[in-house]
C-alpha cells in the first residue's frame, strides 16, 4: 500500500498538477492539506475520475484537509478530539482520520494540517501547543489500538537541525521553538516512528521551500511534513520517497508530496 501526504496550497489552482501526479506516483492513500475551500468546492469529479474515493473536511480561503484513497472508506472521522483552551470547540477545518480495509486487516490514517503558530508572541503560539497536546493524546489512544496507523500531514515543526539548511535563520520560529520540538518529540516517544528517517539519515531531505529568496534554486529547504508510524506499521514498511521534482513544476505549492510503501496485502 502507497500512502502519501501533500500539502498542496489550494487545491483550485493545483488540481492538475495533483492529477498528474497522482498517475505518475499511483498512491493508494493521499492525504492532502491546506485546501483553502468548502467540501462543495472541492474538485471532487477530477479526483473520483483519478479512481479515487474522496473524503473532505474544508475551510473557507484557509486550512482545509482530504484523504484520497482507491479503497473504500470504512470509517470516515473529522476534527481532532478535544477542545480549546478557552473550552470551545476548535473551528479550523485541520484533521481528518480514514480506516480502510486490506488484506491483513485494517490501516488508521490520520491527517493534519498542524498550526504554524507565527507570531510566537500572539495568541497563534498557544495556540499551536495546545493543538499539539490534543494530538498528542489522539495519538496514545489510537496507540492502543494495535493497529497499524500512519499520522502524517504538515506538522509544521523542524524536528532537529538536520531538518532546515540553515538553522540559526529559523531559532526564533514557531517551527523550531525548544517547546514546539519538545511537544514533538513527546509526540514520537508514544511509539511512533518517522518514517524517513527510519530510511535515511542524509542531509538535505527537505519537503519545503519558501517561495522568496531563491530558496527553491538554492536548496534553502526545511523538513516539515512527516509521516509517523505505529510499530505494527513500522514493521511493515518498505521505502520512503520525497517528490522533490514537482517543486520544479510551473506555479506549484512551496510543499512536495512525501510517500511510503507498506507491505499490507
Amino acid at each position: 500500500m502507497r500512502i502519501a501526504t501533500w500539502n498542496v496550497n489550494s487545491i483550485k489552482q493545483r488540481v492538475d498538477h495533483l492529477v498528474t501526479w497522482l498517475g505518475e506516483r499511483q498512491p493508494d492513500i493521499v492525504c492532502l492539506q491546506e485546501l483553502k475551500c468548502v467540501d462543495e468546492a472541492f474538485p471532487r469529479e477530477a479526483i473520483e475520475s483519478a479512481g479515487y474515493n474522496v473524503a473532505v473536511h474544508g475551510q473557507k480561503a484557509f486550512n482545509g484537509v482530504a484523504i484520497l484513497s482507491k479503497r473504500p472508506f470504512d470509517e470516515v472521522a473529522v476534527r481532532l478530539p478535544g477542545q480549546l483552551l478557552s473550552g470551545d470547540e476548535d473551528p479550523q477545518s485541520r484533521f481528518i482520520e480514514v480506516l480502510v480495509s486490506t488484506a491483513q486487516g485494517v490501516v488508521r490514517v490520520g491527517n493534519l494540517y498542524l498550526p504554524n503558530g507565527n507570531p510566537p508572541e500572539t495568541d497563534k503560539y498557544p495556540y499551536k501547543i495546545s493543538w499539539m497536546n490534543r494530538l498528542i493524546k489522539y495519538a496514545d489512544e489510537r496507540l492502543k489500538l494495535g493497529e497499524p496507523f500512519v499520522l502524517t500531514g504538515d506538522f509544521n515543526v523542524i524536528p532537529t537541525p538536520a531538518d532546515v539548511h540553515n538553522p540559526a535563520a529559523w531559532a526564533g520560529d514557531a517551527l523550531f521553538l525548544p517547546q514546539t520540538r519538545e511537544r514533538y518529540r513527546a509526540l514520537v516517544n508514544l511509539g511512533l516512528t518517522d518514517a524517513l528517517r527510519a530510511v535515511s539519515d542524509a542531509p538535505g531531505l527537505y519537503t519545503f521551500w519558501d517561495y522568496q529568496a531563491g530558496a527553491w534554486q538554492k536548496n534553502q529547504g526545511i523538513r516539515i511534513d512527516h509521516m509517523l508510524l505505529s510499530p505494527q506499521a513500522a514493521d511493515r514498511l518498505a521505502t520512503v520517497g520525497i517528490d522533490k521534482h514537482v517543486r520544479s513544476w510551473e506555479k506549484p505549492s512551496d510543499h512536495v508530496p512525501v510517500w511510503l510503501d507498506l507491505d499490507v496485502d
